[in-house]
Formats: structure tokens, C-alpha cells, sequence
């Protein structure tokens, strides 16, 4: 591993441990670093899916109480009070994650093909243009939110799982999908987001397992380097989560996702005129 694989590494921790947390896609984000230091887009893509892993760690450590409950609660589950107290959780979080893998196993395999025939410059455009509709998303979401609600059933965690699904494509934010359609369902941002960063855990389990079963190993990178970039998230994740939250409720993050969705169009038709 040399000094600049070190750097690139640390950097790209930074990067997944900050934006995981904000509606405006960390693996979009992630893999536009990536695609502009020299990474191929395809090998782009799948790191900025397994580095998610990082930022698990993160969600499941500031959100162990609550997975503990959850974990207590899965032996006493049963169909006739699936959606009743703490079982729930353990409903939306099983039916969801099924939910996201259905919609998001095709649209991965679709992203990665895609991703292989497209130059640098184009692939970042691309991802400047899901960046666009996040943002729009997030905005109308902000806009009709009610809440009130706080526990899921099961069309919330069918809805959820399928937006969640979506976001395997690179500029659709994760959080800002499962988080949006929560607030469409009269949830308040709080739990809008509570849910959402509980159900990334599985989510990132399967999209870094997806990977790696995929490109047979680590794409593109010393697994030196990948152990470091996972190491500098899970710490930077779990020091700025906290934070965030609280962020989240003042800050208006579709102009966030705007303003960073046409920086990455503008910067993807350079590179493609430079190229």
C-alpha cells in the first residue's frame, strides 16, 4: 500500500463516515471521489457499496439498544401481532430488507453493466443527475410532512423497503429515499430517520456481501487500503451521527442535494471534454 493508496483511503472513510448520515447519497458521493482520483466507474460503484459497511458498524453501535430490543423480541414474534409493540421493529425491519433486496438485486446488476460502458466524465454527470431527483424528493417530502406516527406497519415497511431498493442506483440517497417516504407517511423527521438509519444496517450487510460475490473480492483496491477507509468510517460515522440528527431537523437538505447534483453534472462535462 503506498502513501497515496493510504491517503485515498482515509479520505474516502471520511467521506462515506460524514455523508452516510445526510440525504444526498454517500455511495453517489463516495464514488465521485472515487471516479475522480482514477477509479474506474464500475469498480467506483461496487466500492462505494461495500465501504457502506463502515458506517454500519456506526448505525449499530448508536442504535445497539434499540437492536437489542429488537433481537429479544424476534423469539416471541408471531403473524397475528406482527406489527404490535416491539415485534414491530423486528417486522419492519425483516419485510423491509426483503423488500429492498427484490427491487435492488436487478437495479444492481442493471447499475454495474452500465457503469462498465460509460466513460468517467459521463458517469459523474449521471450521478449529478440522480443527485437532482433526490433532492427534488427530499424537497416535496419536507414540504407535505405532517407527523405524528411513529411505529411501522406493514405497507410503511413495503414502501420503505422498495425505496430503499431504488437506492442502489449511485445519487439516490439511501436515507433520503426510505427517510422521505416515511414523512410522506406522516411520519416526524425524527423517526423518519430513527427507522431509516436501522434498516441501512442489513441493507449495507447485503449490498457489501453483493459486492464482493460479484467482483469476486475487493474490487480495485488493497484490501490494506479498504481496511483502513472501513476503520476511518465507522469512527468518523459514529462521531458525527449524533450530531447530524440534530442537523437534520434545521437544515434544508434538498438544496444540499441540488447544489451538489449540478457541481457533478458540470464536473462530469469537463472531464468528458478533457478526456
Amino acid at each position: 500500500m503506498t502513501d497515496t493508496d493510504l491517503l485515498i483511503a482515509v479520505l474516502a472513510g471520511i467521506v462515506q463516515g460524514v455523508v452516510e448520515w445526510l440525504p444526498v447519497s454517500s455511495q453517489g458521493n463516495l464514488a465521485l471521489f472515487l471516479t475522480f482520483v482514477g477509479t474506474e466507474p464500475e469498480a467506483a460503484l461496487q466500492l462505494a457499496l461495500f465501504l457502506q459497511v463502515g458506517t454500519t458498524l456506526s448505525a449499530a453501535t448508536y442504535y445497539r439498544g434499540e437492536l437489542l430490543t429488537a433481537l429479544r423480541a424476534a423469539p416471541r414474534w408471531r403473524p397475528a401481532g406482527a406489527f404490535d409493540g416491539d415485534a414491530a421493529l423486528v417486522s419492519y425491519l425483516v419485510l423491509a430488507s426483503a423488500m429492498t433486496g427484490i427491487v435492488g438485486i436487478p437495479l444492481y446488476v442493471f447499475a454495474v453493466d452500465l457503469a462498465s460502458r460509460l466513460t468517467g466524465g459521463v458517469f459523474i454527470a449521471a450521478i449529478g443527475v440522480l443527485l437532482l431527483v433526490t433532492g427534488l424528493l427530499t424537497y416535496v417530502s419536507e414540504s407535505v410532512s405532517m407527523g405524528g406516527r411513529r411505529d411501522p406497519t406493514l405497507v410503511d415497511s413495503l414502501l420503505v423497503g422498495a425505496a430503499q431498493g431504488l437506492a442502489i442506483l449511485p445519487g439516490i440517497s439511501r436515507s433520503g429515499m426510505t427517510a422521505s417516504t416515511l414523512l410522506f407517511r406522516s411520519y416526524d423527521p425524527p423517526s423518519a430517520f430513527r427507522l431509516s438509519f436501522l434498516l441501512s444496517i442489513p441493507a449495507s450487510l447485503g449490498a457489501a456481501a453483493l459486492t464482493l460475490l460479484d467482483a469476486g473480492g475487493l474490487p480495485g483496491i488493497d484490501p490494506r487500503a479498504a481496511a483502513v477507509a472501513l476503520g476511518v468510517s465507522a469512527v468518523v460515522g459514529y462521531a458525527t451521527i449524533d450530531a447530524l440528527m440534530r442537523v437534520v431537523e434545521r437544515v434544508p437538505f434538498w438544496a444540499v442535494c441540488f447544489g451538489l447534483g449540478a457541481l457533478a453534472i458540470l464536473g462530469g462535462g469537463v472531464v468528458s471534454v478533457v478526456v
